[in-house]
This record gives C-alpha cells, sequence and structure tokens, in this order.
C-alpha cells in the first residue's frame, strides 16, 4: 500500500518536512478554505499540487470535496452545486489525482464529544461518549422531538451526565460536537444547527439514500471521462446523530451504494475505525466484498463500549483485527497486480494518532498531532512488511 498522510496546507502545524521524516511518500489534501459548496478554481488546486510536488510528494488523494447540503436534499440550488462539484472534479483530475474521497453525512461531518480523553498511557484520545451526546441533544440544544430518539435509560443516565456538568464542560461539549473538526465541511451555532436539522424535517433514510445515487449517477460520468475514482468515506460514527438518517454505515449500505453505479469510478474509502465502530460490521468480510472497489484506506481504530462510546485506540489494537484487514488488503493488492490492473496500490493513511510526548502542549489540529501519526504509521509499515515476509505471495 502506497503510505500517505493527511495535510491540510500551508497552515496545517505539522509541516511537510516532518512528513517526509515519517516516511510517507504521498500526501491527502484538499482546499479546505473553499468549503461552501463553490467550484475549486484550476489555478488554486494546481498551486496547492505544485506546494507538494515541490517537497517531493505526490498528491495521491484529495480528501475531500465537500457536498453541498441542497445536494442531499436535493431542493433549493442543488443543480448549481452539482455543476460546481463536477467542475472541481475536472480541476482535480487536471492536477493529476486520480482519487477522490467525499462523504454524504447530513448537516455534522465526524463528530466527536471530548478532543483530549486521558488515556491511562497519559497520552490523549479522541473520545465519543454516547451519553454526553444525549445530554447536549437532549438538554443543550433542546432540539425539537429529540427524546423520540432516545429509550429511557439513555435519556435518564443523560439528565443526570448534564447535571453533574460544569457550565464550562457544557461549552466544551458544545463546541466540540458543532464547531467543526479538522477537514469538517461546516462549523455552526445552536442556531444554526437548529435551522439545519430542521431541514430534513420528514427525510427519510430512503430518501437520502435515494439522492446519494441520484447524485452519482450525475457525477460518475465526468469521473470516468476524467480517469478519476471517487471513494465514499463511511459515516463517522455510523449511526444517526440529532435523529437524521445516515446511509453509508453497513455493509448493506455500501452494497447498495456500488452496486447502484457498478463501475470502478463508484468506490469505497475503507475507513477501519468508523466501520469498526459498529459491532456488527464484519469488517473482514467487506474488505474481501468491496475490495476491487476500495480506492482509498483509513487504517485507525477504536475501541468500543457496550453503550455505544468509543475512543481511539493504538493502531494496532482496539475491537477490530487491524492485522488481518492489512492482509486481505495486501491479498487484494497482489489480485489487481496479476490482473494488471494500474491501480494495484492502494493508498493508505493512518489516522486520529493519540496525543503524545512533546505534541502535548503545542498547538494541533484534533487528532492529527505528528507524534501519534508517526507512531502508527511506523506500527502499520511493520505489519505490511512482516506479512509480506511471512507470506511471499502477497508481493507477486
Amino acid at each position: 500500500m502506497k503510505e500517505n498522510w493527511r495535510w491540510f496546507g500551508p497552515d496545517d502545524p505539522v509541516p511537510l518536512d516532518h512528513i517526509k521524516q515519517a516516511g510517507a511518500t504521498g500526501i491527502v489534501s484538499a482546499l479546505h478554505h473553499f468549503y461552501r459548496g463553490e467550484a475549486w478554481p484550476l489555478d488554486d488546486v494546481l498551486k496547492r499540487r505544485d506546494e507538494i510536488l515541490a517537497a517531493g510528494f505526490t498528491w495521491s488523494v484529495v480528501e475531500s470535496i465537500p457536498i453541498h447540503n441542497s445536494i442531499k436534499l436535493r431542493s433549493g440550488p442543488y443543480r448549481h452545486f452539482i455543476s460546481a462539484w463536477k467542475d472541481t472534479l475536472a480541476a482535480v483530475a487536471n492536477a493529476g489525482v486520480q482519487v477522490i474521497c467525499y462523504n454524504f453525512m447530513p448537516v455534522v461531518d465526524w463528530t466527536r464529544t471530548d478532543l483530549r480523553w486521558r488515556l491511562p498511557t497519559t497520552g490523549y484520545a479522541l473520545r465519543f461518549d454516547a451519553v454526553d451526546f444525549a445530554a447536549y441533544d437532549l438538554f443543550i440544544l433542546e432540539r425539537k422531538g429529540a427524546e423520540a430518539d432516545y429509550p429511557e435509560h439513555r435519556a435518564r443516565a443523560a439528565h443526570l451526565r448534564f447535571n453533574s456538568m460544569s457550565e464550562g464542560r457544557r461549552q466544551d461539549l458544545e463546541h466540540t460536537i458543532i464547531a467543526g473538526l479538522p477537514g469538517a465541511e461546516a462549523s455552526y451555532n445552536r442556531e444554526t444547527i437548529r435551522s439545519l436539522i430542521a431541514e430534513y424535517e420528514g427525510t427519510t433514510t430512503d430518501d437520502l439514500c435515494g439522492n446519494l445515487i441520484t447524485f452519482l449517477r450525475e457525477v460518475i460520468p465526468v469521473a470516468q471521462e476524467k480517469g478519476v475514482r471517487l471513494a465514499i468515506h463511511p459515516d463517522d460514527p455510523p449511526w444517526s446523530l440529532f435523529g437524521l438518517p445516515r446511509v453509508v454505515s453497513t455493509r448493506e449500505d455500501v452494497r447498495a451504494i456500488l452496486t447502484s453505479c457498478d463501475t470502478l469510478a463508484n468506490g469505497l474509502t475503507f475507513c477501519v475505525g468508523s466501520f469498526g465502530a459498529r459491532a456488527d460490521n464484519d469488517l473482514l468480510a467487506m474488505a474481501r466484498e468491496f475490495g476491487a472497489r476500495i480506492h482509498f484506506v483509513h487504517l485507525r481504530q477504536v475501541t468500543r463500549e457496550s453503550d455505544g462510546s468509543f475512543h481511539e485506540a493504538e493502531h494496532l489494537a482496539g475491537s477490530s483485527d487491524m492485522v488481518g484487514m492489512i492482509r486481505a488488503l495486501l491479498e487484494e493488492e497482489a489480485h489487481r497486480r496479476r490482473a494488471g490492473r494500474p491501480d494495484h496500490e492502494i493508498p493508505m493513511r493512518p489516522d486520529h494518532g493519540h496525543l503524545l510526548a512533546d505534541d502535548i502542549g503545542k498547538k494541533v489540529n484534533p487528532g492529527y498531532s505528528l507524534v501519534g501519526r508517526l507512531k502508527g504509521l511506523a506500527e502499520l509499515r511493520g505489519v505490511m512488511q512482516g506479512l509480506k515476509f511471512a507470506i511471499p505471495e502477497l508481493s507477486d
């Protein structure tokens, strides 16, 4: 697999020189200053490409091109924003990037409730606490109709948790959930998120899935023409938040999306952590079923808890079989090489490293500090090399 590193551009606290020291050869990036659905100007795309090339890297994956809310609802000016998305796709293709990661999560992107959860190691992890989230939704945001989305025992636990929170903790929780995490498409305050959630009233899971498939049928021909492969990222976490439907959470979801447009241009970003947050997702079976359509991989881990909470784990620990996953992906690569596929090398990146050592106290993007991801990449690289040594046919 091609080792990549996510870089948020010139303002990223981790410079390209440090990424080179980590041993990665590819960069995953996007133009995050264009986040309202407007088309990315070709000159800006080429400037980002040239910055990456000048540092000795290739720009392997765009992560991601935002999808405007009107497209997800198929309402208002959605046709304008689909046209803009196509224009951005074409600009990225002109810059030589062949893989585009994107997501279709409504209102909020990837979501956590704690950005500095202390570990027994004395490092810090990202965490999603299911009770904290319910406490925010029910008693801080006070979303209309929220009571119907939680069982009685969860609502009671959330009320107790809310009552135990200081005002400072309540403010921190709100900021963490709705202010926008790195790479997220938008940032909200309490009133704007209430308003946007209300726009989805009456939208069912089937509606949202149908809107996604209709969108794909409009943009996939452009991707095919430009030689670009789209790779949808799973929901994170992979279940409903704020009562909103999510449609990229399970094996069945992925199967429906990939079969709706049965072409290599319509593919998957396999995020081990996102899919692995659900105990009912059989990750190895999914990797083997969808292997030919996996165009990008996030190798990260979570440790699941019985109440639906989870935290980011060590890359080789957690609740999923990371070694088995890597083997399945290396087997897919070997199969592609034998079939003569030019995209036989799957781009991967370590994701959501712990906050460790002297990164603690520095300015960092939550989940994207240097040392934690460097540690994770080294561990993953060791597994890959070990498997290739023990099973020579993985290198055929």
